[in-house]
């Protein structure tokens, strides 16, 4: 009895060690730099980076998606399900104990019974049987199967709150982005209804000098036409409008009926974004951190997987009462007592550790890949948002002073028309110039407010470790 208790410490001295290799993450963001951008220190972003833009009706769809949003509610779902199975795994480090009863009546037949007896011998049918023990087992875990299977979900729980985050990240970057996109058709709107009034305007004239034979046909017609293409173009806006406010509720997880953004004009300043050190941000990005935990959980599954080719050993005891007298059953006679050791060899197995063990390393350079590739996007998603900032602002540069020509051209234009040196033909194509050059401004100053959202997301916005 003293030699089998002593195996206890003995395996929990053994359980320290562990199969598989230890984890270390790849040096892959060692000399890094940016293409389109000096390699400075930058400030980190806020996690409410989207309030940099000073707009409360932003602030306030921003925080209503991240509340309501039912793609980010089954996100934390997931992160729970994941941080209970790391409580699975973390229990079959600790011995279990079970409390078992069983009772048990059976009547036997007489004539079977009473055929193996001497003529006369009575005996009883009937049998009774009880028993209660407590079990007790427990895994040494001798080559740290179980260690690295708590590793291994510890780092999947840890990946998918990153993922989480990620997610949140994202999803705020898409609010921005709808939002940004459907306050540029407002002001192309707002452009289009006030040149719709003009050329109204302009129509009704024409209209007035045609019936007192001041005005040629063609001059009304083609009024009349520049007023209908203006219309059709305010109905192309009003369609994007709420193409963009319906995606705007589903992502703040409201029926698009139930779910308004009153029109205004907002022309507030940019803000100012710095990309910073390239090792900084993709520490930054939860998705970079969540491929980490994967090539995490790889590695350490390896280990499992090894384990598999060594012997497993079990402990095991037990005590209790066992009676076929109910009476009797707590008499200290009854008492049933167990203690025991068990080892398992795998000898033939047709080769299947040996697949699963290179399963598990196929696995492992799969999540490499997968991490150096997510280090590569991250890397070019901050390199697209700053060659996007720099070409919409050069094109908003040029676009400002396109725009301030065309204006003089078309006062110089009409002079000509009045005083009768040009045809209204010049005139439209003038005034053509000029609506086109103010939509395609408008569009400019969204674009870059799209763009610096999404320059903070791929920076990682604020949902990042360091």
């Amino acid at each position: 009895m003293k030699a089998r208790i002593l195996v206890l410490p003995a395996a929990l001295l053994l359980g320290s060690c562990m199969l598989g290799p230890d984890f270390k993450l790849p040096d892959d963001k060692a000399g890094l730099k940016w293409k389109a951008s000096d390699s400075v220190a930058g400030t980190r972003l806020p996690d409410n980076w989207w309030k940099l833009f000073s707009d409360p009706e932003l602030n306030r769809l921003v925080e209503r998606s991240l509340a309501a949003n039912n793609d980010l509610a089954a996100g934390k779902a997931r992160v729970d399900t994941a941080r209970a199975l790391v409580g699975v795994d973390r229990a079959r480090l600790f011995p279990s104990l079970d409390l078992t009863g069983a009772a048990n009546a059976s009547r036997g037949s007489a004539d079977v019974i009473q055929a193996n007896m001497p003529p006369g011998a009575s005996v009883d049918l009937t049998s009774r049987h009880y028993r209660s023990t407590f079990d007790l087992a427990y895994d040494p875990d001798l080559w740290g199967r179980n260690k690295r299977a708590i590793e291994a979900s510890s780092a999947q729980a840890a990946a998918a709150q990153a993922l989480l985050d990620s997610q949140r990240l994202g999803l705020a970057a898409e609010v921005a982005r709808q939002y940004f996109l459907l306050r540029g058709l407002d002001a192309q709107h707002l452009i289009l209804t006030s040149t719709l009034k003009t050329r109204q305007d302009y129509l009704d004239m024409q209209n007035s000098r045609a019936d007192a034979g001041l005005a040629d046909g063609i001059t009304t017609s083609r009024a009349k036409t520049e007023v209908e293409r203006v219309k059709g173009d305010i109905g192309s806006v009003e369609r994007q409008r709420g193409a963009a406010e319906n995606a705007l509720a589903v992502l703040c997880g409201k029926s698009p009926a139930d779910f308004t953004v009153s029109s205004t004009n907002s022309d507030r300043a940019l803000p100012v974004i710095r990309p910073g050190l390239p090792a900084v941000v993709l520490l930054r990005r939860p998705d970079v951190r969540a491929a980490e935990q994967e090539l995490r959980a790889a590695n350490a599954k390896i280990g499992i997987a090894e384990a598999a080719f060594y012997p497993n050993f079990s402990l095991s005891g037990g005590g209790g009462f066992e009676s076929t007298d109910a009476s009797q059953f707590l008499n200290w006679q009854n008492r049933v007592l167990a203690i025991g050791a068990g080892v398992a060899m795998p000898l033939i197995d047709g080769g299947a550790n040996k697949a699963n063990f290179s399963a598990a390393k196929s696995r492992y350079e799969e999540a490499l890949a997968n991490y150096r590739q997510a280090l590569l996007i991250a890397l070019r998603e901050v390199e697209d948002a700053i060659v996007d900032l720099k070409g919409l602002g050069k094109s908003r540069s040029a676009l400002d002073l396109a725009y301030k020509s065309s204006q003089e051209t078309l006062r110089l234009t009409r002079d000509r028309f009045e005083k009768g040196l040009t045809n209204y033909f010049e005139v439209v194509d003038a005034e053509r110039d000029t609506l086109q050059l103010q939509l395609s401004l408008s569009q400019i100053h969204a674009q870059e407010r799209i763009t610096l959202a999404a320059l903070a997301k791929s920076l990682g916005g604020g949902w990042g470790g360091d």
